[in-house]
């Protein structure tokens, strides 16, 4: 996509290069449900954060379609290059598990969620943080996103489980597969790589 006459191409580097875009596409917003969640995602990679892929793992007409819906006439700064992601097939088979698990408990209020599976599902893949490899500036950014698009799920997660375990956690449950040992998670001496901050 071609850059917008109203930003520099590429952005500066800085602290505020992300807020900028972001401050951008919100401009452009409907106030639909996702706008802030994904204009801050953009702003992230635009600013060369975050680990997904171009168009945010969604296919180039899904793209498309995500940002005449909720920024339309904005265009894009120039996107840093992002070379595709070398992905082990087996996380290909997990993410399309992943992407089902997310479908099933969307909340039917926003098409949006049907890609915000196909995106989450995406973030996962990465290996840091879920919020941080999904460009979301904080864990509470990605609670409110899955707690407004797959609402029953993330009810689940009443002990605050570190998102990317919670969801591989919940596809082990689907299967029947609980690898854990501890007789609870409480007394686990592992407590703290499934629970706690995400900072």
């Amino acid at each position: 996509m071609s850059p917008n006459p109203r930003l520099k191409s590429p952005m500066p580097p800085g602290a505020d290069a992300h807020r900028q875009i972001h401050g951008l596409l919100m401009s452009y917003s409907r106030g639909l449900p996702n706008d802030d969640t994904l204009a801050r995602m953009l702003a992230t990679q635009a600013s060369g954060g975050g680990s997904l892929p171009a168009g945010l793992g969604l296919t180039p007409p899904e793209f498309v379609a995500l940002l005449g819906r909720h920024f339309p006439g904005a265009t894009l700064p120039v996107m840093p290059d992002r070379p595709p992601p070398a992905w082990d097939p087996r996380l290909l088979e997990e993410k399309e598990e992943l992407i089902k698990l997310l479908d099933f408990h969307r909340a039917g209020q926003d098409v949006s969620e049907r890609w915000m599976s196909v995106i989450v599902a995406t973030g996962c893949m990465a290996n840091d943080h879920l919020w941080e490899d999904l460009g979301l500036w904080s864990r509470r950014d990605l609670s409110e996103l899955m707690a407004r698009n797959f609402p029953v799920l993330a009810a689940k997660n009443d002990r605050d489980m570190k998102w990317k375990k919670f969801l591989y956690k919940q596809l082990c449950e689907q299967e029947g597969i609980y690898l854990c040992r501890a007789p609870s998670c409480a007394i686990c001496r592992d407590y703290a790589l499934c629970f706690g901050p995400e900072d």
